[in-house]
């Protein structure tokens, strides 16, 4: 039987790569390459890979991994209950639980045509920013429909009307391969019907965001800043059209301006601060950090419904609970990557780097030593995002603003785990509203500062395409 190396260089040969490209020619899996969490990496591969503890995390502080995952996944009640530490849900609200967006701390997906609600994929609401309203925009990033707020929640408890159905209806959008082979795309358009509190505002922006992965968070809360702003640089200074930026956001806790990373246009700065919004936006919770309800004026109903708070106001989501789910979404482990060392995936792996994806989706990162936990520090991870935001272009276009954001630039995903959403999730629906109904359909969505990158998967054959998908697929 052939050495790896000779049915590499026959298959390279095949799927026409010459030594002559700029791309760099790997032969073989690099050093520790399967361990995309480092020493945090776990092994499962089941519908359960996305819901273990980090590797190397200790029996000691598995405990409130446990109970932070017990408020994860269980579901909040209505006030006043006799389950007082966990009761408050809403009054208006998208689910009940995390879980309930976060399927096996895995990724959302557009509603299906007979869904009586959206659940694992919100609406994000504003409207055009005005110099009159700089401060407002500096804080939140956004100006918020004036009747519906920054979300729209089409779940309510008894007594208040909730704001409305959303489906989502979609239009075919044909392309072509360069030898002949068709794709067709689908583009979402979202309906809304049931309006419960009158019509929005004529210029209201639309943005469907489904749940994405809870993997590798406090990993990626653990790259340096300095190694995201150096990416930038280099793009910068490389000159070929990848023009990467940080966010710039507002941290609630240090009533300041930092730079964002969570979120699909890395909106928020920090873990904590991710998990406080979505208890208020998509539970309707309250926390020390964000302590009123997510009622808008308009919205007396839900202003004056009962709510969890103790009665020396406390918030319904306490500060213990805020930490140990904190703790749980910080720890919640990367899958190792399968198959490094098939000849197709480190064909794929090549393809990926020709094409230009490392541009945006950068491979590899090393921890800071002072990480928020002491097991997700110097480890060398490979989360494949740069974290900053990029131009995708008009198909991706959402038209909304979010901070430094325009409505073109979107935040590369990570893409670690991303062939395990089948076997977790149950789909294969990827991008930021689920258009995509496998990877290659996500693949050639991209444009803007991507569409070199498009382009050159376009003029692959059909060896090629599955050789790509066969890399992606072993993340």
């Amino acid at each position: 039987m052939p050495s790896l190396p000779l049915r590499l260089s026959a298959l390279f040969l095949a799927l026409g790569l010459s030594a002559c490209d700029d791309a760099p020619r790997f032969t073989k899996a690099e050093p520790g390459e399967a361990r995309s969490g480092g020493a945090a990496t776990v092994r499962k591969t089941d519908q359960n890979a996305f819901s273990l503890p980090s590797a190397n995390l200790p029996p000691s502080r598995r405990v409130d991994f446990s109970v932070g995952n017990s408020f994860f996944r269980s579901p909040w009640v209505i006030a006043p209950s006799t389950t007082t530490a966990r009761d408050g849900l809403g009054p208006l609200f998208n689910t009940n639980a995390c879980q309930g967006c976060h399927i096996k701390d895995g990724r959302g997906h557009p509603p299906p045509p007979d869904a009586p609600n959206a659940v694992s994929m919100l609406v994000r609401l504003s409207i055009p920013d005005t110099p009159e309203l700089a401060k407002l925009i500096e804080q939140v990033g956004v100006v918020p429909e004036p009747v519906y707020g920054g979300q729209f929640q089409d779940m309510a408890v008894p007594g208040v009307t909730p704001e409305g159905k959303v489906r989502v209806e979609y239009t075919p959008v044909p392309i072509r391969f360069k030898d002949g082979t068709e794709v067709e795309l689908r583009k979402p358009v979202l309906q809304f019907s049931q309006l419960g509190y009158g019509p929005m505002h004529p210029d209201t922006r639309f943005s469907a965001r489904v749940a994405p992965p809870m993997i590798g968070l406090g990993l990626l809360e653990a790259i340096p800043e300095e190694a995201i702003l150096a990416n930038a640089a280099a793009q910068a200074q490389n000159n070929k059209g990848i023009n990467g930026r940080p966010n710039q956001v507002w941290d609630d806790a240090q009533q300041k301006t930092v730079m964002g990373r969570f979120g699909w246009k890395a909106g928020q700065p920090n873990l904590n601060q991710q998990n406080v919004h979505a208890f208020s936006g998509d539970m309707g919770l309250t926390t020390s950090l964000r302590p009123f309800d997510d009622c808008t004026d308009a919205q007396t109903a839900c202003k004056q419904a009962p709510n969890g708070n103790g009665p020396d106001g406390e918030p319904e989501v306490s500060d213990n609970i805020l930490r140990l789910v904190l703790f749980y979404t910080r720890n919640l482990a990367v899958p190792a990557r399968r198959g490094v060392n098939d000849a197709d995936v480190i064909a794929g792996k090549n393809l990926f780097f020709q094409a230009g994806c490392d541009s945006c989706h950068t491979p590899k990162y090393t921890t800071v030593a002072n990480a928020a936990e002491p097991e997700l520090a110097n480890q060398v991870i490979r989360p494949y995002s740069d974290l900053l935001l990029h131009d995708m272009g008009d198909g991706l276009a959402d038209n909304r603003t979010e901070f430094q954001a325009s409505g073109r630039d979107w935040r590369p995903p990570p893409l670690w785990g991303i062939g395990l959403t089948q076997a977790v999730s149950g789909h294969t629906q990827f991008l930021h509203d689920g258009r995509a109904r496998n990877l290659l359909e996500a693949v050639l969505w991209h444009g803007g500062e991507a569409q070199k990158a498009q382009q050159q998967v376009l003029s692959f054959n059909a060896e090629q395409r599955a050789a790509l998908l066969a890399f992606l697929n072993s993340l």
